[in-house]
């Protein structure tokens, strides 16, 4: 039976629905909180969820968590586009493409750098900086792909995941902090974080807790990042292209469909296609998507795995986590985000 046909379409729905329901819950409760009592919704809904992580070994849930996690993220990202215009894209100017090039550039190289200097395999050092400097989780699976396929491999690949999810959660938490306390504009604002933070969703969550401003010029940067993934994979391609069989080696990710969308969005809208009850209505359905991802990312992150990592890989992170931000501060305060 075909997965696209209704029965098809109806078995997935009845397998995702508990964990979505969740989500879903978990939004409406902490988006109620913060209209009655004020605070951060997206930061209410990533702790709500952070406290329900044993649901991730519960199967009957884990599907929908999943679902809530990626494809209701992506179409929240994609819904975003309605927000954004050219003419805000051409305000930000060249420095923001530098900046992300350089800081996507650099940290994987120092990513291999210290790992050497850690003992660690040059593939472990460009792994966790490959997802450091781009799109986290989604980085490191995407660039996994075309690296040796062995044990050691898939065990550096799940270090990795756990271990730039958590750090990707504290960045969405803390990085707000050192934005107020540098008092940044919001481009400036936007631009640290979207260029800083490892994950997208943690970037939107960061973004628009500060404000509207930051968030949009955030979202923008992030999604900058996340194109780099495709030339990035190629690059990986040529460096472990003797490492791999013939039949693998070929085979590049097509480009991220929520980044094509959220373009296509922005180009619509830069026309003056859409009118404003519709974007209103997309922008809405973009805040549930968001709250019920972050609510989903919640659920799946649990800290006490970070403790089985070992204490090498999760320096190497750390020291790449904190390069990539100090690298970006370095272009904004020498004025090459401003470009």
């Amino acid at each position: 039976m075909s997965r696209f046909s209704l029965p098809g379409l109806f078995g997935a729905g009845q397998k995702v629905m508990p964990g979505v329901m969740i989500c879903v819950t978990i939004a409406l409760a902490t988006t109620f909180i913060a209209d009655h009592y004020g605070g951060p919704t997206l930061l209410y809904a990533l702790l709500f969820g952070m406290t329900l992580h044993f649901l991730t070994e519960e199967g009957h849930c884990l599907a929908g968590v999943e679902f809530s996690s990626r494809t209701i993220l992506r179409l929240g990202v994609a819904l975003l586009g309605v927000r954004i215009t050219l003419e805000q894209v051409a305000e930000l100017g060249i420095g923001p493409v530098l900046t992300v090039i350089l800081g996507v550039t650099l940290t994987i190289t120092v990513g291999a750098l210290l790992a050497r200097v850690l003992g660690l395999s040059r593939e472990m050092g460009l792994l966790t900086g490959g997802s450091v400097a781009i799109c986290g989780a989604s980085a490191a699976l995407a660039l996994s792909a075309v690296m040796p396929r062995n044990e050691i491999q898939e065990r550096n690949t799940i270090l990795t995941v756990v271990a730039v999810t958590t750090l990707s959660t504290l960045a969405m938490i803390t990085y707000p902090l050192i934005v107020t306390a540098l008092g940044l504009s919001d481009t400036d604002a936007g631009i640290l974080l979207g260029g800083t933070i490892h994950d997208v969703a943690q970037v939107v969550g960061a973004g628009y807790m500060m404000s509207e401003g930051t968030g949009d010029v955030s979202t923008f940067v992030k999604l900058l990042r996340v194109a780099m993934l495709v030339p990035a994979v190629m690059v990986f391609i040529f460096l472990f292209r003797r490492s791999r069989q013939e039949s693998d080696s070929g085979k590049v990710p097509a480009l991220p469909s929520f980044l094509v969308a959220f373009v296509v969005l922005v180009l619509i809208n830069s026309l003056g296609w859409i009118p404003p009850a519709v974007t209103d209505v997309f922008t809405d359905m973009s805040r549930w998507c968001l709250v019920t991802a972050i609510a989903a990312l919640g659920i799946k992150t649990s800290f006490q795995k970070l403790a089985v990592v070992g204490w090498k890989p999760v320096i190497l992170m750390v020291a790449e986590t904190v390069f990539l931000l100090l690298l970006v501060m370095a272009c904004i305060h020498f004025g090459l985000a401003g470009l």
